[in-house]
Formats: C-alpha cells, sequence, structure tokens
C-alpha cells in the first residue's frame, strides 16, 4: 500500500528565529503515526527546524538541489552540503520553472543528485491553462515526466524506491480557478501511464505516490484525497498556518486508515 504523504512548502517564508516555533507547533498539531510528514522550510531555516525536529517522525526537506555536486555556482545549493541536514528535496516546483527558467533535463540532473546523495526527491509535474485549454495537458505532463527521467538516467528500481511525484495544476494556483479531484485523478492515472511507458512494471508504477499540490487548504483536501490514485499532497501557503496543517493532515489520517482497513479487507 503507497503511503499518505503530506510536505509542507514553506516557500521564500520564515527566519531561523522563528521557524523552529512553527515547526514545533504544526508537529504537535498533527500528530498522526498513519501519515508521513514533512516540512520543507528555506535553505536557511533547515537547521533550526532539524534540530526541533529531532526525536520525531517528522521529516525535513530542501526546497530544491542544484544539477551539480559541487563547482563555481555562487548562491547554489548542492545536495551533498544538505547532509544532516535534511533527507527529502522538492525539485521542479512550478515556481522555479517559471522563475529560474528550469526545463526538464536540468530538472533531471538535479533528481540524479538527489538520489546520489540520500535525498527522497518531490518531483514536481504540471501543465499550464493553455495547456489545458487546448486539451494537451496529459501529453504536457507525460513529456516533462519523460524528459526528467531520460535526463536522471532514472531506473525502475531506483524510481519504484525513492520517487515521489506531486502534480501540480499551475492554472489553478493562486488564480482563483479550481482544479476538482477529478482532475488530478485523471492526472494521477496519466503519470502512472508514463512511468510505466518509461519501463516501469505495472507494480513499480501503481507503487509510485502520487501528491496533489495546487493552492491545498483543509477544505479542500477531502475532495482531493478521496481519489484513490491519490496519495497526499504538497502544501503551500496552508503549510505555514497550524490550524491548517491540523486538518489536512487529519483528514489524511482519515484515508490512510480507511486504505489500510479496505487493503486487509481484501486479503
Amino acid at each position: 500500500m503507497r503511503p499518505i504523504i503530506i510536505a509542507a512548502n514553506w516557500k521564500m517564508n520564515t527566519t531561523p528565529a522563528d521557524a523552529g516555533a512553527l515547526a514545533a507547533a504544526i508537529t504537535a498539531a498533527t500528530n498522526e503515526p498513519e501519515v508521513v510528514r514533512v516540512i520543507c522550510p528555506p535553505y536557511v531555516s533547515l537547521a533550526a527546524v532539524r534540530d526541533t525536529l529531532r526525536g520525531t517522525d517528522v521529516g525535513v526537506g530542501a526546497q530544491n538541489v542544484h544539477a551539480e555536486r559541487a563547482g563555481a555556482y555562487t548562491g547554489e545549493i548542492a545536495a551533498p552540503m544538505l547532509s544532516g541536514l535534511a533527507t527529502w528535496a522538492i525539485i521542479g516546483h512550478s515556481e522555479r520553472r517559471r522563475d529560474q527558467g528550469e526545463a526538464d533535463p536540468l530538472i533531471g540532473r538535479k533528481l540524479r543528485q538527489c538520489l546520489d546523495h540520500g535525498l527522497r526527491p518531490i518531483l514536481c509535474v504540471g501543465e499550464q491553462l493553455e495547456d489545458r485549454e487546448a486539451g494537451r495537458a496529459e501529453s504536457v505532463v507525460r513529456d516533462q515526466l519523460r524528459g526528467v527521467l531520460e535526463a536522471a538516467g532514472l531506473t525502475a528500481a531506483e524510481g519504484a524506491s525513492e520517487l515521489v511525484i506531486a502534480y501540480e495544476p499551475v492554472w489553478a494556483i493562486g488564480t482563483g480557478r479550481t482544479a476538482r479531484g477529478a482532475d488530478a485523478a485523471a492526472m494521477s492515472d496519466a503519470i502512472r501511464g508514463a512511468l510505466r511507458e518509461n519501463g516501469w512494471s505495472a507494480a513499480a508504477a501503481e507503487g509510485c505516490p502520487v501528491l496533489y499540490g495546487g493552492s491545498v487548504t483543509a477544505a479542500a483536501i477531502a475532495e482531493f484525497l478521496a481519489e484513490p490514485g491519490i496519495d497526499g499532497a504538497l502544501v503551500g501557503g496552508a503549510s505555514l498556518k497550524v490550524d491548517e496543517m491540523a486538518g489536512i493532515v487529519a483528514r489524511a489520517a482519515m484515508t490512510a486508515r480507511a486504505r489500510r482497513e479496505a487493503g486487509g479487507a481484501a486479503h
């Protein structure tokens, strides 16, 4: 059974002075052992969050890594530098694709760095509004996955044990437009189909967790977790609010228990 994962992407928010307190408050409000919880603060707050979460079952993630392991890249952070600070990393986020012009071959190299240096990657994929309106949303996401996986040289065995994919409908993030559970469910099917097309076995593709990441809130999350193909969420703005995170993780725990019980009954 796939895990249920709630990953908090704090983006460019918090400082080392306040990040630890926020991480502690979220951890206390989301004590659900059946949900994999990850907090991804800015680089400068990683140590504070790591220290706060030591001894808990909440993971720490980076919001990005560089595509090279070292070199003359002023201001960048390489995967080996995160050893001891984080065990997860977000790569290919829609904001980095938009603002830094990151393309699939570069993101694939970042994926390889994560795998080579002990970081579990949350790979973001998703289509723009014009792609959806033109009826090519699924083909865009399939192409993104193919480009990233090829650039990473990812084997099915590596991916099956490590890769998490977050679907971001870019057209529904901060625009007032709303994605539906059915949209996310259809895309989760397309994502797993793309994995099979790239050489994954049916079992490996089916075992890959797919998260939803589009303006997630406690009020909206139930619709997405009701879809069997969606295994949690990559939470943005709401992840800075303790009450929102408590509601999101509580609903995720309900989903995890229901799926576990259904799986047990099936056997």
